[in-house]
């Protein structure tokens, strides 16, 4: 009787263990069944924003952004193209999900560094996620000697700090939406009348028409605008080319700064006056770390 009892405990035991073991590898499967989704945007920039997107772990990206006068300016300054503002910048993936940035602008001669956070990946299968989102802050510091020299400003009083959240959803392959919530925070204003903490949302979307080019469109709206420098509502269109390792894009945009607090906070043109700046975006991506594949060769 006992080696029964002892037999139906074992068998007992056995069962429930397998059943286990059965239950965490058919969860395994159901996690690998689930895919990320990959490129809502081919760029880490929308148009002048930042979308969703970060690289892979050790990919340094070095981007130039140029934008020229505005276009209505006449043919005297050759329809804005004298006149010209340059931004250089590099970006390094610390993680997949992690991005640490510099950057240096003309306008302002304005000096900028940012974080980059990657919280949630939208996902397909079993396990699906609907949205992607991605946590951004940034400073910036302006060195433009354009005070008198009786009342320099201080190092304090010269920056201003910026914090988005960027949530994105690629809808299909051809179609992907993003918005921005974006909080902007003026350690000095132009005059005591403008607030300080500024607040707007952003929408962008990106439209695939080839392999290689997409149309893409970005807005932002100023819940308290900057009422000293009569502020406008910043608008993009433009187009991009992906080829190879580069990412190239044209712009057309009412916003000359080419910082989140500058064309989010600080456009005065009315786009659909004339009041446009063409320009471009160029990144380059470096891999700096070998791949995991590559990692297996040495």
């Amino acid at each position: 009787m006992k080696k029964i009892v002892l037999i139906i405990c074992y068998i007992s035991l056995s069962t429930n263990l397998f059943s286990q073991d059965l239950e965490d590898i058919l969860n395994g499967e159901i996690q690998e069944s689930s895919s990320i989704v990959r490129g809502t945007f081919k760029g880490t920039r929308i148009m002048n924003g930042h979308s969703v997107e970060t690289r892979e772990k050790g990919v340094l990206d070095f981007l130039i952004s140029h934008r020229f006068g505005r276009i209505n300016s006449g043919i005297d300054e050759f329809f804005g193209l004298d006149d010209s503002n340059i931004r250089f910048g590099l970006e390094y993936s610390v993680t997949d999900n992690l991005v640490i940035a510099v950057g240096r602008s003309s306008f302002e001669k304005t000096y900028d560094g940012y974080i980059k956070y990657r919280i949630l990946h939208q996902k397909d299968g079993e396990d699906d996620f609907p949205i992607s989102m991605t946590l951004f802050t940034s400073a910036t510091e302006k060195t433009l000697k354009d005070y008198d020299p009786e009342d320099k400003p201080t190092f304090a009083n010269r920056l201003t700090y910026t914090s988005q959240v960027l949530i994105a959803r690629k809808f299909s392959p051809n179609f992907s939406l993003q918005i921005m919530p974006t909080y902007i925070h003026f350690n000095t204003v132009p005059s005591t009348a403008d607030p300080n903490n500024m607040f707007a949302m952003g929408v962008g979307t990106r439209v695939k028409v080839s392999n290689r080019i997409s149309l893409s469109g970005e807005y932002y709206y100023n819940f308290n605008p900057l009422e000293s420098i009569d502020s406008t509502n910043s608008l993009a269109l433009g187009v991009g080319i992906e080829t190879g390792g580069h990412i190239f894009q044209l712009i057309f945009t009412n916003s000359r700064s080419m910082l989140e607090k500058g064309f989010i906070a600080e456009t005065t043109g009315e786009f659909f006056n004339g009041d446009i700046h063409f320009g471009f975006n160029i990144s380059r991506a470096f891999h700096l770390v070998k791949d995991k594949e590559e990692e297996k060769l040495y």
